[in-house]
């Protein structure tokens, strides 16, 4: 497809001083096919995954449309997680840099709503938000919908996956039906096209085929490690494999933080990038990076973008992408220039099928290996030492130091000039902690983990035998909602159970609770494990490390217009 250029687009003004601003000349493939009918008004389906600058797509023909002088609200975005609520609601920001008087209002669960309702009321015309929340706003009055003239459903599929098939399907049925319609969605399942069919008035279709992925020439090895366990993990194998410039990617801005303080605490010269971050913060902590004095840099996906430094040895996941193109971009970083690179992924509990999802999509080989023990480090410490000892001994005149030692020992009759060696290779090997790692698991190729999934004990999206529920929510007699039919009770261990608060009786479905869970807290639906339903009372399994931050985010929430109390199941339904 030939390229088009933003400023063949004819663009506002305005916009196109923020695009760029932003540093884009070209559109992106959706960009350029999208924004043209958008413009003319037309109701659109585009078929595009993450990372195809979508949200441009949608948010500057929706921006074109805002008449910033009417306080009224204009347009609503819907998204299935709060996480992506807020990354829109920056884009877009950002593309109405110069357009005064434009609000745009990112609502979601885990959020003061009072605070939303002040939000609405000073005059937004923007909303970008997560369905339930949406909803429950529409219920009160407090999102009006009478001067609504266009609706985005961002990741349509990903919303229908977590439950919100029927929440979508009442917000557009509630808005005038004089409106523009558009809808992205990586997939097209029958319930999306039924969407189509039914919201959308003679839509275009516009689609862009994902691009063969080329992994680069970097070894990719995989480490199952406990979340407590995760940093200590990655500080071995940083003294394991010794990269001199390596980036660690994680999936918040807090994990980049929490992760700079700990290998700052360590000893490492770790530095983190982000997009809480100034410019000049940013160049600084880039300028350090490249000249070797910042040997770790800690990164978020998105502000990872743009960074082009050819001597980067090592890429750790310390967070497992949500996206399969993340993690072929995550691992672009090294192996470049010809070289040869390494990337570890840890992975914690149920993260080990979405990285064999990864390594099917990308069609590579990620090498399962044993967590390296205390033992395996000293050894590889201190040969590298020795190493260094062994090239000051062939290029530098040692003979002070030797007549200082010789003067030493024969003051101390009591050792050797071997006993000395040995002190002096302790001093500067540092002292070891205590192995809390207990290596004894032995290393699983994700090859192995296909019998999950395909040996008849619960594929994806069909009901089987003991009731699990697929990701269409068909299920059968004990209510329970098994992730792809691959939930193992080996790893609850790693799992929390919840105690909620409403049931079978109050006709809410497990994709209720799956929608309701991971749209206000924000952690990926592939993530909640079983979901056991009874009569008046629910269980919920989620990552045990996730599962204060759910508690929170589910404080004050309706499911269904029913308000739901959950807290730690304390042994209860075991």
């Amino acid at each position: 497809m030939e390229t088009v250029r933003f400023d063949e687009l004819q663009l506002d003004e305005r916009i196109f001083r923020a695009v760029t601003d932003m540093g884009f000349e070209a559109a992106s493939p959706i960009q350029a096919q999208a924004i043209p009918v958008q413009m003319e008004g037309r109701d659109v389906v585009g078929q595009a995954q993450t990372g195809t600058g979508k949200t441009a797509a949608f948010g500057i023909p929706l921006l074109q449309k805002i008449d910033p002088n009417s306080k009224k609200l204009q347009a609503i975005a819907l998204c299935p997680t709060r996480e992506l609520a807020i990354q829109v609601a920056d884009e877009v920001r950002r593309l109405a840099k110069y357009m005064h008087g434009i609000k745009v209002l990112p609502i979601y669960g885990g959020q003061d709503i009072v605070r939303q309702i002040r939000g609405l009321k000073d005059g937004t015309q923007i909303v970008i938000g997560t369905p339930g929340r949406v909803m429950d706003h529409m219920r009160r009055k407090t999102i009006r919908c009478e001067h609504i003239h266009t609706v985005i459903m961002d990741e349509a599929d990903e919303m229908l996956n977590m439950g919100f098939l029927e929440d979508m399907e009442t917000i557009l049925s509630q808005l005038p039906q004089e409106r523009q319609t558009v809808m992205f969605s990586a997939t097209m399942p029958m319930e999306i096209q039924n969407i189509a069919k039914r919201f959308q008035k003679d839509p275009v279709t516009v689609k862009v085929v994902k691009k063969e992925l080329t992994v680069p020439k970097v070894t990719q090895y995989y480490y199952e490690v406990k979340p407590k366990t995760k940093v200590e993990v990655m500080c071995r194998l940083l003294d394991m494999y010794a990269p001199k410039l390596s980036i660690a990617f994680c999936n918040t801005k807090r994990q980049v933080d929490e992760l700079v303080q700990d290998l700052q605490g360590r000893g490492y010269f770790a530095e983190g990038l982000h997009g809480d971050l100034k410019q000049m913060q940013r160049d600084r902590v880039m300028s350090s990076f490249r000249s070797g004095a910042t040997e770790i840099l800690v990164a978020t996906d998105v502000a990872a973008r743009g960074i082009d430094v050819d001597d980067v040895e090592a890429v750790f996941n310390y967070d497992i992408p949500q996206d399969d193109e993340y993690y072929v971009h995550r691992i672009g970083r090294t192996g470049r220039a010809g070289k040869d690179g390494i990337a570890f992924s840890l992975v914690v509990g149920k993260e080990v099928y979405k990285l064999r999802d990864i390594q099917r999509y990308c069609k590579t080989k990620i090498i399962p290996q044993a967590i390296p023990s205390l033992d395996d480090i000293t050894a590889i410490k201190a040969e590298k030492i020795m190493e260094q000892v062994m090239d000051l001994i062939n290029d530098t005149d040692l003979t002070k130091m030797v007549n200082i030692i010789e003067k030493k020992v024969l003051e101390e009759e009591e050792c050797t000039t071997l006993d000395v060696a040995a002190a002096l290779l302790k001093l500067a090997m540092g002292e070891e902690n205590e192995d809390i790692i207990d290596c004894s698991r032995p290393a699983r190729s994700l090859d192995d983990l296909d019998r999950y999934g395909r040996d008849g004990r619960g594929g994806r999206g069909r009901g089987g035998r003991d009731g699990r529920y697929g990701r269409d929510g068909r299920g059968s007699r004990d209510g329970r909602y098994g992730r792809d039919g691959r939930y193992d009770r080996d790893e609850e261990e790693d799992m929390a159970r919840l105690f909620v608060n409403i049931g079978k009786s109050q006709n809410v479905r497990p994709g209720d609770i799956l929608g309701a869970v991971a749209g206000e807290s924000g952690i990926s639906g592939k993530m909640v494990g079983s979901i056991d339903m009874y009569d008046n009372y629910t269980f919920v399994d989620v990552p045990r490390e996730y599962a204060d931050a759910v508690l929170r985010a589910m404080k004050d929430v309706k499911i269904k217009g029913k308000n739901v109390h959950m807290e730690k199941a304390n042994g209860r339904g075991r």
